[in-house]
């Protein structure tokens, strides 16, 4: 049996933020990051409509980037003192993520973090409040996911939490949000929603539901992304709808080995730390071509390249169009294609790379990628994608 699971409600386009002051309720807590949303004003609009909605409302803010465990324990102390009938989160993924973690230990005190990282094992949340999510960045999805990833930096450890209590009843992607992003972070961004999309529409718990979202998303960032890249804020808008879809499709369907690779070397180097998105970038065209000795996988990648018009005879020759269209796109957005050429240095990925294969072997994403992977196999990916050479096993 499958299940499909989306927020009850998603506003999107121009002034999409005023839904708040639909909101029913009492009080509404405000989670939000650094100072990007006070300073473009959109932390003041929330706050005036979720009080124009008659709510009293308080606002937690200074959620870092890669949100740590320590936060999530304050932010829930100060739920349970406050007591929210809302949870507002606003920003990029890190405060949405945290506030999803704050919701479960303002209503369970008791849990845990080793209790909650059981995928899909969640208590019952909404016994004391609703959760509502707005993006200010075109990548994670969040909003509309099913996922949080929390840091206990003293232990050195991230906490994936995946259940689908923690989908968001509302979403509200308004583009005003993103029209100041810079083009680095577009970049990765944009390539992290291509990511999201390519990967769950291979995955092995794809499914009818989920595919036209992941083709949907797809065709988009082909049409859009390095026009927001440079600035098109029309296409900027689009962006953001597709990251959208794609987070819609990669919550139900999983994901595959690029993000296992990402999560797994984020963090791992002395010679700086790589974006999710950059790495995703960086991975995907390895990625492919390894899966793609599966013959469903290669069906697919080849339906994929079908759809967004991509050349070729063969299935073989399609899902080699799409790989070179990706190394196209990288090329463009100045994502480098090896992490030799990101910086990393070699002496250092040779002493650490076995055991990164390990821990990636062990990612929540590994599960759902279309062909199985040893150890061995995903050492060797990794060589090719440091110094870029040809993926033939």
């Amino acid at each position: 049996m499958g299940r499909f699971t989306l927020p009850r409600d998603l506003y999107y386009g121009k002034d999409a933020l005023s839904n708040l002051k639909n909101l029913e309720g009492k009080k509404a807590i405000i989670v939000t990051g650094g100072s990007s949303m006070r300073r473009g004003g959109f932390l003041a609009k929330t706050e005036e409509y979720l009080k124009e909605a008659g709510m009293e409302v308080k606002i937690f803010e200074g959620v870092e980037p890669d949100p740590s465990v320590e936060t999530v324990m304050k932010g829930a102390e100060v739920m349970r003192e406050f007591e929210p009938d809302w949870i507002v989160a606003i920003g990029g993924g890190s405060p949405i993520d945290a506030a999803k973690a704050m919701w479960a230990f303002y209503e369970y005190p008791d849990t845990t973090f080793e209790t909650l990282c059981t995928p899909f094992s969640f208590p019952k949340l909404r016994q004391k409040a609703k959760f509502a999510a707005i993006p200010s960045t075109s990548g994670t999805a969040t909003e509309v996911t099913a996922f949080s990833v929390i840091t206990d930096y003293a232990k050195g450890v991230k906490y994936p939490l995946a259940d689908f209590e923690i989908t968001p009843d509302i979403a509200i992607v308004d583009p005003a949000l993103v029209t100041t992003l810079p083009p680095k972070q577009v970049a990765y961004t944009g390539m992290d929603a291509l990511t999201h999309a390519i990967e769950a529409y291979v995955s092995t718990l794809n499914s009818p539901f989920t595919d036209p979202l992941a083709i949907k998303a797809i065709e988009m960032v082909f049409d859009y992304l390095p026009q927001s890249y440079t600035g098109d804020m029309d296409a900027r808008e689009q962006m953001h709808y597709a990251q959208c879809l794609a987070g819609q499709a990669f919550s139900n369907a999983l994901l595959g080995i690029v993000h296992s690779m990402a999560h797994k070397t984020g963090a791992a180097f002395s010679t700086g730390h790589i974006p999710h998105g950059c790495a995703n970038a960086i991975y995907l065209p390895y990625v492919i071509k390894y899966n793609s000795h599966e013959p469903e996988a290669l069906r697919r990648y080849a339906d994929i390249a079908r759809r967004v018009g991509l050349g070729g005879t063969s299935e073989n020759s399609q899902v080699n169009a799409l790989i070179a269209k990706i190394d196209e796109f990288n090329a463009k957005l100045n994502i480098p294609k090896t992490l030799k050429d990101f910086g990393i240095d070699e002496a250092e990925f040779k002493e650490k790379i076995a055991n990164i294969a390990e821990l990636a072997i062990g990612d929540a994403c590994t599960g759902s990628n279309p062909r199985a992977i040893t150890p061995e196999q995903m050492e060797k990916l990794f060589v090719c994608t440091y110094y870029g050479t040809e993926v033939d096993f």
